[in-house]
């Protein structure tokens, strides 16, 4: 199997998340203003919401991808008041014919103090774990 990640954060909680998930399958996690050159199984993509949507940086990023190399996009992130961010970004996803994968690793993050110190070492354990699957 081959892996990308990928992430968009403004706190450094979905970073944090996208180092443990990258350092466990082998690979570098990188911002989203890297492209992704290679073809690869699963790209990991870390997000958050925003103002109650993606970021629009992250549709642009979703928007660019070559579907002739991208498996299947794997959702993974931290949100402190919402949840998962799958289906805004199953969205844009299908509007250039890339698949997303069922599952996906979604945990708390601290934002303006609010769920403090998260994502901790118990959910970053879990997002390697999440990653295992994949392996």
């Amino acid at each position: 199997m081959t892996y990308a990640v990928r992430y968009y954060t403004k706190t450094g909680n979905t970073k944090k998340l996208a180092e443990a998930i990258a350092n466990e399958l082998g690979v570098e996690a990188l911002p989203i203003s890297e492209p992704v050159t290679q073809k690869v199984d699963f790209l990991f993509l870390g997000n958050s919401y925003y103002a109650f949507n993606i970021d629009p940086e992250v549709k642009s990023f979703v928007g660019s991808l070559d579907r002739k190399l991208i498996g299947k996009i794997v959702n993974f992130g931290s949100a402190a008041m919402l949840n998962s961010t799958y289906k805004k970004v199953k969205a844009e996803a299908a509007k250039i014919g890339v698949k997303m994968d069922d599952k996906e690793f979604h945990c708390k993050g601290e934002f303006k103090g609010v769920h403090k110190g998260r994502p901790n070492e118990e959910d970053l354990k879990a997002a390697i774990e999440f990653a295992r699957q994949y392996k």
